[in-house]
């Protein structure tokens, strides 16, 4: 009996899940397929904001891998290397143990790390926001300033406790300093020793505008509730020097604060780079159909890919959760038409959308390029991430429910220690400067 092929799918965020997924459906037992990942579990990353502020907990954006995968065998590890000649993947365990992992059909989908910019103190001093460890830590971290806040006799002290700085104004950035913002004042206003002390919230944005990828309709819907709620928006401004006590600005101001968030953007992971097959801006090469140019055997897609944009002629598509997941689902067509179910097709999309939760009764959404604000958007933008959730769907709803009718828990866990989440471990080409 021949032995079926082996598919080996490295990476499980939203491309690698999607695809193995489909291709567990559409390959029905005639593949032995591996999906290789550190964690057992499938980030739904849009709402990790509302677990740092409180609306959600880490189980309700988490999905099990084994549980929604069936007939995919799931591996724990962190593949470390690929062979793409002996078509092999080295993957180190839990446990720091390596093995290789032999495939006949490669999907790279290991995603992106946290982007640094060699800015003096940045590396030290900010928190990131990429996964779970770091959105408990940081709603703690939001809690505990405020708390300290409270008992403080120095006003200086208080007030510096109390402020919060976010670097970068995209979805991430916009959606941690709108769910911060409301815990960090539910948390201020239960405490007596901060009557007439309103939390300080800046978000930092080198463009002109805050979510600068959206039309400026939604962007400036965004930015008016907001400054609504008193967070004030620095846009053409820079970080140009982070401390433990504060932020220095390319504008010669300093701001100072206990808390720098950065949410400056991404870079594809540096596996990409180790492979020596070719890249594009740290992007691996791929052509319309997700293969890699002279290595029919192996796809590519996600953060991990520069695929061709048939929409936008020679340009490549965007790093989106969007994009990632409707690449993983053709990939997972591609590598299936490679055995005899369906044929070989070309990426193409058409936008959905975007939607942005802004906490509260507010959001920005365009489905389908209609832009809307306020209620509306926020039926839109939940009902999206409702019917986007592979699982979790009832739980989710009623902590929303919850939340709007009870507030956000707001107390301490402890669980991640800051020696868990340091920001310096993202990105090991980072040029530490100072």
């Amino acid at each position: 009996m021949t032995a079926p092929p082996r598919i080996v799918i490295v990476g499980a965020g939203f491309a690698g899940y999607h695809a193995a997924r489909r291709l567990s459906r559409r390959m029905r037992g005639a593949a032995d397929i591996t999906l290789i990942n550190p964690t057992d579990y499938f980030l739904y990353l849009p709402l990790l904001p509302e677990v740092t502020g409180g609306v959600l907990e880490p189980r309700q954006v988490t999905v099990p891998l084994a549980d929604t995968l069936p007939g995919v065998r799931v591996m724990l590890g962190e593949a470390t290397s690929v062979d793409h000649r002996g078509r092999r993947v080295q993957v180190r365990d839990p446990d720091g143990r390596t093995r290789d992992v032999g495939y006949d059909r490669l999907l790279l989908t290991v995603g992106s790390v946290t982007k640094l910019l060699p800015i003096p103190g940045a590396a030290g001093n900010a928190h990131g926001f990429r996964g779970v460890p770091e959105a408990l830590y940081l709603r703690d971290h939001l809690i505990r300033q405020v708390e300290m806040a409270a008992s403080a006799e120095d006003p200086a002290e208080r007030r510096s406790r109390c402020t919060f700085v976010v670097v970068g104004a995209g979805y991430t950035g916009t959606e941690v300093v709108a769910q911060g913002q409301l815990l960090t004042a539910q948390v201020a206003a239960r405490h007596p020793g901060l009557r007439g002390v309103t939390p300080r919230w800046l978000l930092v944005e080198h463009g002109d505008r805050i979510l600068g990828h959206l039309d400026r309709r939604l962007s400036g819907a965004a930015a008016r509730v907001l400054r609504d709620r008193g967070v004030e928006l620095r846009t053409k401004t820079s970080v140009t020097e982070a401390t433990a006590t504060g932020v220095h600005l390319d504008d010669g101001t300093f701001v100072p604060g206990r808390t720098l968030v950065w949410c400056v953007g991404v870079r594809p992971d540096p596996l990409i780079d180790s492979t020596g097959l070719r890249t594009d801006g740290g992007r691996l090469v791929v052509d319309a159909c997700l293969g890699v140019p002279g290595h029919p055997e192996i796809l590519a897609c996600g953060d991990a890919a520069a695929v061709p944009d048939l929409t936008r002629p020679g340009q490549v598509t965007a790093m989106t959760a969007q994009h990632a997941q409707r690449q993983g689902v053709r990939a997972a067509d591609n590598i299936a038409a490679a055995y005899g179910h369906g044929r070989r097709r070309p990426y193409r999309h058409s936008s959905l959308g975007f939607a942005v939760d802004l906490g509260g009764r507010h959001a920005a959404a365009n489905p389908l390029g209609v832009p809307l604000s306020g209620l509306p958007a926020l039926a839109v933008t939940r009902g999206y991430h409702l019917t986007a959730l592979p699982a979790n769907r009832i739980r989710t709803a009623a902590a929303w429910l919850l939340a709007a009718a009870t507030g956000r828990p707001d107390t301490q866990l402890g669980l991640v220690p800051a020696t868990a989440v340091p920001l310096d471990t993202a990105d090991p080409e980072v040029v530490h400067a100072g």
